[in-house]
């Protein structure tokens, strides 16, 4: 096992992000999606190390418009059909946030590997 020098955020989707996304596509009759079918859909960000409340909330609030964007993106890469408003409001309604202050790596076999995440890459097509 490793210790890793990084708390961690669990973000969660709540039913409002649940109702945004069956927006996005009508179904017909019970297909719509539920809060319990994408209840295991969070992502976990690694973040610097937190040891107090209010550091971990001066951290979310001035990282939350990179997680919420990630988060929309995810589900839908035309920003057109983002909600109107992209700001702490919907983040607060949209998402939830749950905080671990150790991270633990379990894999003694493979070797933690760092590799910047840039989102051209997802959105690139086969196309070209």
């Amino acid at each position: 096992m490793k210790l890793l020098n990084r708390s961690a955020l669990s973000v969660k989707p709540t039913q409002a992000f649940v109702d945004w996304i069956n927006s996005l596509e009508p179904t017909v009759g019970n297909d719509d999606l539920t809060l319990d079918d994408i209840d295991r859909e969070n992502t976990v960000y690694l973040i610097p190390e937190m040891d107090t409340e209010e550091a971990l909330d001066a951290w979310v609030r001035e990282r939350y418009m990179d997680i919420l964007e990630n988060e929309l993106r995810a589900w839908e890469e035309d920003e057109r059909q983002w909600p109107e408003s992209t700001d702490w409001s919907l983040f607060k309604r949209f998402l939830t946030v749950e905080h671990s202050y150790l991270a633990i790596d379990l894999d003694d076999e493979a070797p933690l590997e760092i590799a910047d995440f840039d989102d051209a890459i997802l959105l690139e097509t086969d196309e070209d």
